[in-house]
């Protein structure tokens, strides 16, 4: 890509020379009076970043050049050599070190400037032949000033690959494959409605083993598309060596994790996601990274801080990982240059940043309870260095990239994180609704279905920052894992081994659950966020939890797969589910309403347990009573005229009782009714919804 100036952001308010605003406020204090007393925060936070872009500028040219390190850094060939540089400025010496000169350590040493940064020009053995043959493994070897020698994966390395008969540590790989990779679609539109389809490359198989991206591209892909996901978010991508960390342990940041292919192959799966149709983002893991040594980026140099803090402040006590220095030069070289890698070499849509939290405030959010007091979002439990790097990432990527996406794993609620970075936010695109997933397991572990509150649902469902875009979800891979369950193992665990064929009879629990398990997506997916997400299987219901393998179930695969042979299977009941599943998707794609900023819930009945709410051109209607279905139910209607109905959860191939005629229209009468100017009367059984189309 060709070096592109950006335009820095100006904030709509005037600035004087020191940086300090004038009488006009930040767009997101107009927008939040709440903000005010905390607008000296948010200048501070604006001349942070604003400081290391113009920093950037002066000493590398331009944030653009800047943040593709991966062309200087890392192993790069040019017409007559291979080029490799490395950044390590506690080694007093360096060489390469592999198979192509027989791990000689006197044969390739390298020399190193003032900033630390290690070097080596290779001459090709002859006109277009490396001297270091394609996927043949590779080291850089260090001294330090004691003398002591150890070796590294490099930093910027592409693959590592891992031989358990010999070691468990990767090894490093110098990849540069003859024939390259030939793309063939164009990435899709930046959709305006988000669907997205989390899933990791590795389970996504019955089978008790390792998925692979080929088996992902041609078994997946497809099935994705077919259910009316237009996202997928593709976790535990970037390489971690211990496979039961679920991705969440990166120890090698450029390298796409060779246990389910090489880089092609996974090319191949963004390229085929592109011509389906679907955005791809990648989960990306910048809050922290793996403890490892041998094959990760700890004591990289030989010191306990080079890329990370040192002392307790570089160490998370929880993850026992280490915590990146953002105010270092080089580490947002590093982390920028990793996104904008990903962006152009796997032509990735965006990104799910993890652990926003624990990058967002010092205390990483341990121990701590966010009331939503604003205090707690501004102030010395704030690291300034973090939120900044966040800043300068979503400014590069939206400005270098205007289809990207990008989403926040944040549980704080920080104010203005889903705002532009000119405007005085962070600038994410949305933040995931974590508090939705917690509610409905909280309900089903602790409160009876007859005590539910229809008013708190609704409220915990729409209470979101205004113009701070969300993504809802009943549940993602956090409620699958071991220690918790799916919310279909809540509901039927009792009897999902037994009572899910249709050669069975419906009993209550089976009835139950797959009753409530509709009805809590619908109502999330209506009325939780301007996006919707859902973990891979849980669509149709998948059972028990997921738990990957390691020494504490004996290195078992049993729980580290998705068996989707039991929705393939026509005679078990799960197909009702991923029809459900399906219709909703298709709805939203015919009538878009995540998009809509029209939400207006009109009813939230205690007793009857009904609720009703229109978001976009939908009026959806649910009753979650366990028992008591109601006769000529009296709705609140925006519009006159005829209302259709376009889905209910009571037709046979959702495992309903067919108790509803979809053709069935319902003519509203003027009159206010809850806040609305008509009215329609409705059957609606207990634990049903039926969303209606105005045809107005």
């Amino acid at each position: 890509m060709a070096s592109t100036t950006l335009t820095h952001p100006e904030p709509t308010q005037h600035e004087n020379a020191e940086g300090e605003k004038g009488e006009e406020e930040f767009e997101v204090i107009k927008r939040d009076p709440y903000l005010a007393p905390f607008r000296a925060a948010l200048r501070g936070r604006y001349g942070y970043f604003r400081n290391w872009v113009n920093t950037i500028d002066r000493t590398e040219g331009s944030l653009d050049d800047f943040s593709r390190g991966y062309e200087k850094f890392g192993f790069n060939r040019t017409k007559t050599h291979i080029i490799y540089r490395e950044w390590a400025p506690g080694a007093t010496s360096a060489c390469l070190i592999g198979e192509f000169n027989n791990w000689d350590h006197s044969a390739h040493t390298m020399t190193k400037n003032s900033f630390g940064v290690w070097e080596i020009a290779i001459p090709h053995v002859a006109p277009g032949q490396p001297a270091i043959p394609h996927d043949s493994k590779i080291k850089v070897s260090f001294t330090n000033e004691s003398g002591e020698r150890f070796d590294r994966i490099p930093a910027w390395i592409t693959r590592v690959t891992q031989d358990l008969n010999t070691s468990p540590v990767y090894d490093a790989v110098y990849w540069d494959p003859p024939q390259p990779y030939v793309w063939k679609n164009p990435a899709p539109p930046r959709p305006k409605s988000l669907r997205v389809y989390e899933a990791h490359v590795g389970i996504s198989t019955p089978e008790p083993r390792v998925g692979t991206y080929n088996e992902f591209t041609d078994r997946m892909l497809p099935y994705i598309k077919d259910l009316g996901y237009n996202t997928i978010q593709l976790m535990a991508v970037m390489e971690h060596a211990y496979y039961a960390s679920f991705g969440y342990q990166v120890t090698n940041f450029f390298a796409a994790s060779s246990r389910y292919g090489t880089p092609e192959d996974l090319k191949r799966l963004v390229d085929t996601a592109h011509g389906l149709g679907l955005t791809v983002l990648l989960d990306v893991v910048h809050s922290h990274a793996s403890n490892n040594v041998l094959d990760g980026l700890n004591h990289f140099d030989g010191t306990d801080h080079c890329y990370f803090h040192e002392g307790s402040r570089g160490r998370h006590e929880l993850w026992n990982s280490r915590l990146f220095n953002y105010s270092h030069h080089e580490v947002l070289r590093f982390l920028l240059s990793n996104l904008r890698f990903y962006m152009d070499e796997y032509r990735m849509d965006g990104f799910r940043f993890d652990g926003v939290t624990s990058m967002l405030y010092l205390h990483h959010g341990i121990a701590t309870g966010f009331s939503g007091n604003y205090e707690e979002y501004f102030g010395g439990a704030v690291d300034g260095e973090a939120l900044g790097y966040l800043m300068i990432a979503n400014y590069m990527l939206h400005s270098l990239y205007p289809h990207v996406l990008t989403i926040a794993e944040d549980v704080s609620g920080m104010p203005a994180l889903c705002r532009p970075v000119e405007e005085g936010g962070v600038g994410f695109d949305y933040r995931l609704a974590m508090a939705i997933p917690d509610m409905w397991i909280k309900l089903l572990k602790e409160v009876r279905d007859e005590d539910w509150k229809m008013g708190d649902i609704t409220f915990n469902l729409v209470n979101r920052r205004w113009k701070e875009k969300s993504i809802a979800y009943a549940e993602s891979h956090d409620q699958a894992l071991v220690g918790d369950k799916s919310l279909a193992f809540w509901l039927m665990d009792k009897e999902m081994y037994t009572n899910m064929s249709d050669l069975t009879e419906r009993t209550p629990i089976i009835d139950r659950g797959m009753a409530l398990h509709k009805l809590i997506r619908l109502v999330t997916y209506g009325l939780g966020g301007e996006g919707y997400l859902n973990f891979e299987g849980n669509e149709f219901g998948h059972p028990e939890w997921l738990d990957f393998p390691r020494e504490g179930n004996h290195d078992s695969f049993h729980y580290a797969r998705r068996q989707f042979n039991l929705v393939e299977d026509p005679l078990l009941r799960y197909k009702y589910l991923v029809n459900w599943d399906r219709a909703m998707h298709h709805l939203e794609n015919r009538y878009p309403w995540l998009e809509s900023e029209h939400t207006w819930v009109s009813t939230k009945h205690e007793g009857d347990k009904v609720v009703a709410f229109e978001r976009g051109p939908l009026l959806f209607i649910i009753n979650f009573h366990p028992t008591q279905s109601f006769t000529d139910y009296r709705i609140g209607a925006p519009k006159s005229g005829n209302y259709q109905m376009v889905l209910n959860s009571d037709a046979p191939e959702f495992f309903g009782y067919n108790r509803l005629d979809q053709n069935q229209v319902f003519t509203a009468t003027p009159g206010e009714w809850n806040g609305r100017p008509n009215y329609i009367q409705v059957y609606i059984p207990s634990r049903t919804a039926i969303i209606l189309k105005s045809d107005a």
